[in-house]
């Protein structure tokens, strides 16, 4: 028996085969691949290209004593253990600060992202404008404020001075300074990624842990943070890796 030209499918003991797709069809599949050229040209240009040119630049090595007289191209790999030994106590400094300006980020954004997600109801739109609103500042003029919150000789140091919660009679200059500016500056970028987690969350699954008499911590324990992890882990990224650097 002759199998039509236009059949859409040939079986062979019993078991239906595909036949060829349409060339219409593997366009479509195509389409997905051309919408992300425009953004792997533009990650290749600025980021690969920069990111390949420094580490060219970090195996180089000086053409004699004298610094002005240039580098060049050496495979020169001792740079690295010999960075590590000029400067390890601030590559480890800054792994601490970013890291504990992320934990604080954290205890405070998770909070505020819950309330909105879940709380704010028609709130919601203006309350997350007003945590974006900090970038229609530049991030130098948000710094020199809070060195001018900070200061010596304002209202903060002064009354936690009178308290003696200071051990070292100021802040500006001070862990405490470095921990706390990166904790605000980066604070949007944790509560952003949280709120969009957990404003996915049906509120059904909520309100069935409830109807299953659990306590409302075991409910976002069992429910709200597992699901909200993705935003967690998210946040955590955006935080640590800029605050490192």
């Amino acid at each position: 028996m002759q199998i039509p030209a236009s059949s859409p499918a040939i079986e062979i003991a019993g078991v239906p085969r595909p036949a060829t797709p349409a060339p219409g069809l593997l366009k479509r599949r195509g389409t997905p691949y051309w919408l992300l050229l425009p953004g792997m040209l533009w990650l290749a240009v600025f980021f690969v290209v920069p990111l390949v040119s420094l580490f060219a630049t970090s195996l180089q090595a000086p053409v004699s004593d004298n610094p002005d007289d240039g580098f060049y191209f050496a495979w020169d790999f001792a740079n690295y253990p010999e960075a590590l030994r000029r400067y390890g106590e601030q590559f480890i400094r800054s792994f601490v600060f970013a890291g504990s300006a992320t934990v604080l980020a954290l205890v405070i954004a998770y909070p505020l992202a819950y309330f909105i997600a879940f709380k704010a109801g028609r709130w919601k739109a203006l309350l997350l404008v007003l945590v974006v609103a900090p970038f229609f500042a530049s991030f130098l003029i948000r710094t020199y404020a809070w060195q001018t919150i900070l200061a010596d000789e304002g209202i903060i140091v002064t009354t936690l001075n009178a308290l003696h919660l200071l051990p070292e009679d100021r802040i500006l200059s001070t862990p405490i300074a470095v921990v706390t500016g990166l904790t605000y500056n980066f604070l949007p970028f944790m509560i952003l990624p949280l709120y969009a987690a957990l404003d996915k969350i049906d509120p059904r699954l909520v309100e069935a842990g409830a109807d299953l008499y659990a306590a409302p911590l075991t409910t976002f324990r069992k429910v709200v943070w597992p699901l909200s992890l993705p935003g967690v882990v998210a946040g955590t990224l955006l935080t640590f890796i800029p605050a490192t650097g």
